[in-house]
């Protein structure tokens, strides 16, 4: 007998959450049965387009159900932690995308109900599950490569509230705790150093959104490894991470799931990282184990943010 399929709900229907559904429509034995948006017209659009059956608003209703296993969380950043928590106490398997929190209070709060659950709780920290990456920590490991410099350079939406798809939000995005935290999150990874020298500083906050639209941070590993991390929701180009590996063998670039050296060749990697994530966090369920970035291992990171941001108010 082939094993039943595996239901999910989807909460969230943002370009985030597009994404996850380009994955999950070509996982075997995996269906999306029901989608909780925000917006009813924009969930009913997005679950016509991905062919998802059910449509509501209210999470709670949709978290009673016994035939919903587990649930992907990809709502505004600051729902997250209320969410994750509304999720995990319904006993139910999640991915929650990233960040877990936008404060460190939250963040443990939500980390104590996922250590204490026996369902996966994981977070979506895409970074770990990107091939580029996941080389470097390979070479890493081996002792191949030596890092001494990681430069990362984060552009995002320019001067005006726009999500991934130019599309118009309706929540304040934020540099720090979203942004910053997918590469303070895997510059700690990398080394498995999670107790890094940290200092930081931000532009002015814009007069109308409330944040600040530009930061530079600074890392140090024990070891005495550098990370230079500039984001900017200011700039002009195209919107992403982009990551420089400064080593003593090479020095190699990696944006999304592609690796260059300093030549601009690129180097044989394959796969891709949100649909590694995502097979991690159903192979986790099956499995009956606890996936890469748990709640518990991510924790740490969130941990880094608030002395940075500590940091930056100084």
């Amino acid at each position: 007998m082939s094993e039943r399929p595996l239901r999910l709900l989807l909460v969230g229907e943002g370009g985030i959450a597009g994404i996850h559904m380009q994955v999950l429509k070509d996982l075997p034995g995996v269906e999306v049965v029901c989608l909780i948006g925000g917006v009813e017209e924009d969930a009913r659009n997005f679950a016509r387009e991905w062919g998802i059956p059910e449509v509501g608003l209210d999470l709670d209703a949709a978290l009673v159900r016994e035939d919903i296993e587990a649930v992907i969380l990809t709502t505004p950043s600051p729902l997250h932690a209320d969410h994750a928590e509304r999720v995990i106490i319904a006993n139910k398997h999640l991915l929650c995308e990233i960040p877990m929190a936008l404060n460190l209070a939250a963040a443990e709060r939500v980390t104590t109900l996922a250590e204490a659950s026996d369902r996966v709780c994981m977070v979506a920290h895409t970074r770990r599950f990107n091939a580029p990456h996941r080389e470097i920590k390979r070479r890493l490991a081996s002792g191949d490569f030596h890092l001494q410099h990681l430069v990362s350079e984060t552009y995002f939406f320019r001067r005006e509230n726009l999500n991934m798809q130019c599309q118009p939000r309706s929540w304040v995005d934020n540099l720090l705790w979203h942004h910053a935290c997918h590469s303070v999150d895997l510059f700690a990874w990398l080394l498995d150093d999670f107790e890094l020298e940290v200092w930081g500083s931000q532009g002015p906050v814009h007069s109308e959104l409330g944040i600040p639209m530009d930061m530079s941070l600074g890392l140090r590993s024990r070891g005495g490894v550098l990370a230079t991390l500039a984001l900017s929701f200011n700039n002009q180009g195209p919107f992403g991470g982009f990551y420089r590996y400064i080593g003593e063998e090479a020095t190699l670039m990696a944006y999304r799931d592609e690796l260059k050296n300093h030549e601009g060749q690129q180097l044989p990697l394959t796969g891709c990282g949100f649909a590694n994530q995502d097979r991690e966090f159903i192979a986790a369920i099956r499995e009956k184990r606890e996936p890469e970035a748990s709640f518990s291992s991510c924790l740490p990171s969130m941990r880094l943010l608030d002395r940075l941001e500590q940091r930056i108010r100084a």
